[in-house]
């Protein structure tokens, strides 16, 4: 069978550097870190101190209290990403068949304060069983692409992706397929988290993953750096719609740029280390480009997946030079992880918007903080480091790698009629 073009028509993001589409672009493009002290909880007795956390962001001005209320804010935060995106579609719910129009949702943990809260107060209760009747419904990871479904009547496919940190790739990688095979017209895909919790960070800090440079936060995210000492834990959320192609064209939709194909692949290594030679992330670059039908010249623009960590950053480009060759050095490479930390299940698709607005703009954004090169790391490729670039960028790549070894990567591409 022929398989369907697809397309994206529609973008929202609410993030650590932007509550909005356009906040975040110019905070990427101007390199803005958005790292800063909790202010969550009271962080003194943790190692890390510090986070990306959603700021000036009060959910009543997007949700009404009472709905507000039964949501965790990973779910909270998928709602505001998917009104904006919808919006930005120009989508018509009225005229369109809500049976051919889906939700594929991804985080990797769902509603981890709630949990902490509620097993907190049972604790703090002296063990009497006081549970809050809608504990469940906001822990479980599914519920915020239940609420989108519900909120706007979609009745097409609905399910959630947990890969950990590749989770809302691998839901953009589904929900592509699903239109491609002729199954629905539409997807609201994407991912959220919120997981800068007590829980959290303490449980992040006992596996040594994340920074601990309190006294710099704002630098504290050092991809490639011969410094980096661990990832900045990072919140919120990116939707992005995905169109079959005809279907777009006839309702005179705007197109960002078409989503040429997806890769998905498995260290089978080791639990939260990265294959030392990359291997995963080779071969999932290699399946994502097969899917596509294009070859390793072909990309200008890959979003690494680049968490800041003295393995993964060294593995992963070793990855990069496997795949790409000699043209490796002719590409951006960038992680905008050094701007928004790392948002977990939510990485993928806010890093995903990131290769789309290059495209939609021709500037690749930096990845910033870089101040000593490792000399374990290639210093000829370029990392676009500390300053964006411009470039004419007609094919772009993101990587997302995820604890369990899970690899997804997925391509995007100027539209050609």
């Amino acid at each position: 069978m022929k398989l369907k073009r697809v397309v994206v028509t529609g973008l929202g993001a609410l993030t650590p550097i932007g509550n909005n589409i356009q906040e975040y672009w110019n905070n990427l493009v101007n390199g803005v870190s958005g790292a800063a002290p909790i202010t969550y909880f009271d962080a003194t007795n943790f190692k890390t101190q510090f986070a990306c956390e959603i700021k000036n962001f009060n959910v009543e001005d997007f949700i009404e209290r009472k709905e507000a209320r039964k949501m965790d804010r990973y779910a909270q935060y998928a709602m505001v990403s998917a009104d904006e995106a919808i919006k930005d579609s120009g989508l018509n719910l009225d005229t369109i068949d809500l049976d051919r129009a889906g939700v594929i949702w991804g985080s990797g943990i769902g509603g981890l304060e709630t949990f902490q809260n509620e097993v907190t107060n049972f604790v703090q209760g002296n063990g009497v069983p006081k549970f809050n009747p809608f504990f469940i419904p906001k822990m479980i990871a599914d519920l915020a692409g239940g609420h989108i479904s519900m909120k706007y009547g979609l009745r097409g496919p609905n399910f959630t992706t947990v890969s950990a940190c590749a989770s809302s790739t691998n839901a953009l990688i589904d929900a592509f397929n699903y239109i491609r095979l002729g199954m629905a017209d539409i997807f609201v895909t994407g991912g959220s988290e919120a997981a800068v919790t007590i829980a959290g960070i303490g449980g992040f800090n006992a596996m040594h993953a994340l920074s601990t440079r309190n006294d710099d936060p704002k630098t504290a995210s050092r991809p490639m750096d011969k410094d980096r000492e661990g990832f900045v834990l990072g919140e919120g959320a990116g939707a992005i719609i995905l169109e079959e192609y005809e279907h777009a064209v006839a309702r005179g939709a705007k197109i960002y740029c078409e989503i040429g194909g997806g890769g998905m692949s498995a260290d089978a290594h080791h639990l939260t280390a990265p294959h030392p030679e990359g291997l995963g992330a080779t071969n999932v670059m290699i399946n994502c480009l097969k899917d596509a039908g294009l070859e390793a010249k072909d990309v200008d623009v890959l979003n690494m997946h680049g968490t800041s960590t003295p393995l993964g950053d060294i593995a992963e480009s070793k990855a990069i030079i496997n795949v790409f060759g000699e043209h490796a050095y002719d590409m951006n490479l960038n992680s905008t992880k050094s701007m928004t930390g790392h948002l977990l299940g939510a990485a993928g698709v806010i890093e995903a918007i990131s290769v789309i607005l290059s495209i939609e703009h021709g500037i690749v954004p930096p990845t910033i903080n870089h101040f000593t090169d490792d000399d374990q790391i290639d210093g000829k490729l370029n990392f676009t480091f500390n300053k964006a670039q411009k470039r004419d960028v007609k094919v772009g790549m993101s990587n997302t790698f995820g604890f369990g070894g899970h690899n997804a990567c997925v391509l995007v591409k100027k539209l050609e009629n």
